[in-house]
């Protein structure tokens, strides 16, 4: 079946039963998607915006254990997210990277406190270590981060991690489970959720946002992965259920790599209120985060508060020579984590919510999970899946997506953003060959071509101009204002391709426009 909404709208129009339902297009949703797929059993995933538009296309772009959770105690998580760490490496090494990683030290004490902690993080991920980590003197952390601040300066550590493309993973996911037989739509909203007469899900009904046309499915699973929205879901099922989820923002800024000056990243593991603070360099640029801000309201689009753009540029002036200023931020971007609010004690500390995922049956079987990491997405599928066949009564099946390749997996390197696109870079290129015009650069300082826009199209589920500039490619995320010169073009294409006319242009333009601004400072 062809990764389209065409496609997907036949088989929903007959199909009479899913076995299982997903209600969610993020990391979460898709990685239950792929595992269901696989599994042999009939499969639907829905979203109500674009896939991985919240959270799971603002991430930090690591694929980690996460040095913090270890420095908190919780070996259990590490443990779990390195072996994830590995796997990822291992089934879609297309979009993920092993990147090096230097914390400077200021301190002699710190120096070595953080080079055992590190040594057990390498050992910790077993067989699937990535690197190993080494104290450096203070001439081998200038030479590999030349812009660190040199005073005081008494070495560093170099440690390994991963890195990867969120956004594309999440559309390479979501490629794989539609190749196992699953249906998967974006831009779809879940209206109503319906019972059989013992009060137990057995359906739903979504409404098409791009036509407004209602629709109605049957389903022996469901499943809530719907991020910081699990309690909207959760309030369909039970209209006094009391709220779950406490979100917390993570900011991020974008600069020009020549502040960091070099492929390694930078990591400031214990910054002015005790948090972690990176420099990772992607797709060409620099990405400083992240921030950990408790919220009291959701919303699909945050911005991050002034106060943590400030804390962000504080910081890395703390430990880079000619750090960068607000004019230096080419863009600027937040997700909100959904956490597992605590039931007691200080409701603004992050430190007191769970990192780790959360899965709940409702007295209907409506199946929920929440909280969790990028990183872990697969083992968090194989869990809800495994809960959804014992709720649903399904035949068991074993979990196949261990060592299951995702769409798009490929050994073979490729020089800059051609690289995230894996085995289907040849069919892109051909595309160009056929008609030279598509050769053609979307904005003169970048090297997205038209024939991305075409592929996109046919291939990759686009609907709006934004779900290419943020998510098929990560331009938004790179330099917001370029960004914004390259809409028009980009829509105009969309328009021929799709058959749209000039009033769709001149809206999807306007919509972009007002987008970007919460992209810019």
């Amino acid at each position: 079946m062809k990764f389209t909404r065409n496609e997907a709208y036949s088989s929903i129009n007959t199909t009479e039963e899913w076995d299982v339902t997903i209600i969610g297009g993020g990391a979460t949703g898709l990685g239950i998607a792929v595992d269901a797929a696989s599994r042999g059993y009939k499969t639907l995933l829905i979203e109500m915006y674009d896939f991985a538009k919240g959270t799971s296309s603002k991430s930090t772009k690591l694929v980690h254990g996460g040095v913090r959770y270890l420095a908190n105690g919780d070996i259990k998580l590490v443990k779990s997210a390195l072996k994830e760490r590995g796997l990822i490496f291992q089934n879609a090494p297309h979009v993920s990277f092993v990147q090096s990683f230097i914390i400077p030290s200021y301190s002699t004490f710190n120096k070595l406190k953080f080079l055992i902690g590190l040594k057990f993080y390498d050992w910790m991920a077993g067989k699937l270590r990535i690197g190993k980590s080494t104290l450096l003197n203070k001439s081998e952390v200038i030479s590999k981060l030349p812009k660190v601040k040199k005073q005081g300066l008494k070495g560093g550590i170099q440690y390994y991690d991963g890195q990867f493309d969120d956004a594309r993973l999440a559309i390479n996911l979501a490629q794989t489970a539609v190749e196992y037989g699953a249906t998967v739509l974006n831009y779809a909203e879940v209206t109503q959720i319906a019972k059989d007469s013992s009060g137990k899900v057995n359906g739903l009904s979504f409404l098409d946002r791009t036509t407004d046309r209602p629709y109605t499915v049957k389903t022996k699973a469901l499943i809530n992965a719907t991020g910081i929205f699990v309690d909207e879901i959760l309030k369909l099922d039970t209209a006094t259920h009391q709220n779950l989820v406490r979100p917390s923002q993570g900011a991020h800024i974008v600069i020009d790599k020549k502040f960091l000056g070099n492929d390694d990243a930078l990591m400031i593991p214990e910054t002015s209120d005790g948090r972690v603070l990176f420099g990772v360099p992607w797709h060409g640029k620099v990405l400083l985060g992240t921030t950990d801000t408790p919220l009291d309201e959701n919303q699909i689009e945050p911005r991050p508060l002034e106060e943590e753009i400030q804390f962000i540029l504080n910081t890395a002036n703390d430990y880079l020579e000619n750090a960068p200023t607000r004019q230096d931020v080419l863009s600027i971007f937040a997700g909100l984590r959904p956490l597992a609010a605590p039931k007691h004690g200080d409701g603004n500390s992050t430190k007191e919510i769970s990192r780790d995922h959360k899965l709940l049956k409702s007295n209907s079987n409506l199946i929920t999970i929440t909280g969790g990491k990028w990183t872990t997405y697969r083992k968090m599928g194989e869990e809800t899946v495994d809960m959804a066949i014992k709720a649903a009564g399904l035949e068991y099946r074993k979990c196949q997506t261990e060592h299951l390749p995702i769409h798009g997996s490929t050994q073979e390197k490729r020089k800059g953003h051609w690289q995230v696109y894996g085995s289907d870079f040849p069919a892109i290129r051909s595309l160009s060959q056929m008609d030279p015009t598509l050769y053609e650069k979307l904005h003169e300082s970048y090297d997205y071509t038209a024939a991305e826009v075409i592929w996109a199209c046919r291939n990759e589920m686009i609907v709006k101009i934004e779900d290419f500039l943020a998510r098929r490619t990560r331009l938004l995320l790179l330099d917001a204002k370029a960004s914004l010169e390259a809409a028009p073009i980009v829509a105009r294409i969309m328009a021929k391709e799709m058959k749209k006319d000039e009033e769709w242009v001149t809206k999807e333009i306007e919509e972009y426009e007002q987008l970007v601004k919460k992209y810019t400072i």
